[in-house]
């Protein structure tokens, strides 16, 4: 279980747990964590579950593939920070990882 903190564009956090192997779209969406709308449900397909990953948190996670990059190329205010939220799966070491939500997905 990972202690994961959300926080939205107007700065409202929202810290819940989250079991190890669920994605952070899985965690947002079973902890009704507005801001993340998963349309495709986790397919990768798209780009509804955009988020920023706090940069002390990159490090611990794999890079993101071709489709993530691609799903993400089509999406507004992307930066480094940028990743797809059904896309990086929790693992204990990830507890205490902070995102940031963006102002609108998609």
């Amino acid at each position: 279980m990972a202690k994961i903190t959300y926080i939205e564009f107007n700065g409202t956090e929202h810290v819940v747990d989250v079991e190890a192997g669920l994605t952070l779209m899985e965690g947002a969406v079973r902890n009704s964590v507005p801001g993340i709308e998963a349309q495709c449900g986790g397919n990768c397909a798209c780009a509804t579950c955009h988020v920023y990953v706090d940069e002390a948190w990159a490090a611990k996670l794999r890079e993101r593939d071709e489709m993530e990059s691609s799903m993400l190329d089509g999406v507004n205010d992307v930066d480094s920070r940028s990743r797809l939220s059904c896309q990086v799966r929790v693992t204990d070491d990830l507890d205490g990882m902070v995102v940031h939500l963006p102002e609108r997905q998609g």
